[in-house]
């Protein structure tokens, strides 16, 4: 910054060279750093001045030691005028500030100035989830729709297909084969039209819905708080309970959302202690009695006898202890599924 505002400033009174106008010498500097393999960028001088200076270069001759060395002088000098440099404009001032002010600020900056968001429409776009971006493309025209899904990642443009009717599938499939034509403006346009929709929504304070929230905190829950808690759900919102009820994964879900072929994977994954627990206090349950019998007839025989001794051989579990273990089981599963080893089928509706 300090070096571009110099070169914007030679020649101010008290430090001309004869003969020459500021732009010549600003040709000079530039044109002896680049003769010494200097790594310059000019992109944030305004883009007239970067004309200028492109044919100002072009159209200078061979200067003599004396002016170079005068030329440079001066060049020098006006570095070490220049106590402190600030950014040019909001947008780079918020550059600047990033990771220093808060997001929060930062969004009521861009508000209050007119700014759009600093990222690129596109890359904003690719970011969100397929689940996401498909009602804002099915609410656009197929064209609109078809030049979203040409933007977007081959992986991600799969995911939104895949969640559309066959028929507006085939439509938009069709349609992004002629967006060839399509201008880089109106594309840009497109993007910078879509992003408006998401700055038009008000901020959020959590992350997920609620189903999804209060899915995960009774995924953790003791079992005796889930059921009283989901019993209320029931009395006070019907619906809402049920959705919860899809959102959580328990012990007792095993069955129900674990391929047969993954019960293996899982096995490898737990501390063989815990499994064993678990699986023993499964046992004397009643809706988890299913699970455990589930995973011990989806592996080999050999390792499954093996439980089976080591269960006998552990006796009662305490129900607390027994809790736990299967509640090991559980995050086990949960984070294979995080880290895409393994993919849970969808619970029943």
């Amino acid at each position: 910054m300090p070096m571009e505002m110099a070169l914007a400033g030679m020649g101010m009174p008290g430090t001309q060279v004869a003969d020459l106008s500021k732009r010549q010498k600003a040709a000079i500097v530039v044109r002896l750093l680049r003769s010494e393999s200097i790594d310059l960028s000019l992109m944030d001088l305004p883009e007239e001045m970067q004309v200028r200076l492109t044919q100002e270069i072009g159209h200078l001759r061979p200067v003599s030691r004396d002016t170079l060395k005068a030329v440079v002088e001066e060049f020098v000098s006006e570095l070490d005028s220049i106590g402190l440099a600030f950014p040019d404009g909001v947008g780079k001032a918020l550059a600047l500030l990033e990771g220093t002010i808060s997001a929060k600020a930062a969004d009521r900056v861009r508000s209050q100035e007119g700014l759009g968001q600093a990222t690129e429409p596109w890359e904003r776009l690719g970011e969100l989830d397929a689940s996401r971006l498909l009602p804002m493309i099915e609410s656009e025209s197929i064209e609109v729709g078809a030049v979203a899904l040409s933007k977007l990642k081959v992986s991600k443009a799969a995911e939104v297909l895949g969640l559309m009717p066959g028929v507006s599938a085939r439509r938009l499939a069709y349609a992004m084969g002629q967006t060839s034509e399509v201008a880089p403006k109106t594309v840009s346009r497109i993007g910078e039209a879509l992003v408006s929709q998401l700055d038009a929504e008000p901020p959020r304070a959590f992350d997920g819905g609620p189903v999804e929230r209060v899915g995960a905190i009774l995924n953790y829950s003791p079992a005796a708080t889930r059921d009283e808690v989901l019993e209320g759900l029931d009395s006070e919102d019907k619906e809402f309970a049920d959705e919860v009820r899809k959102a959580i994964f328990t012990f007792a879900n095993i069955p129900q959302r674990i391929d047969p072929r993954d019960v293996p994977k899982i096995v490898r994954e737990v501390d063989q202690a815990q499994l064993t627990a678990g699986l023993a206090a499964a046992m004397a349950l009643e809706r988890e009695k299913v699970s455990a019998e589930f995973i011990l007839g989806n592996m080999s025989q050999r390792l499954a006898q093996q439980l089976k001794d080591e269960m006998e051989a552990v006796g009662t579990v305490k129900p607390k202890d027994g809790e736990d273990a299967m509640s090991a089981v559980v995050a086990a599963i949960r984070e294979m599924e995080a880290q895409g080893q393994i993919i849970l089928v969808a619970g029943d509706d």
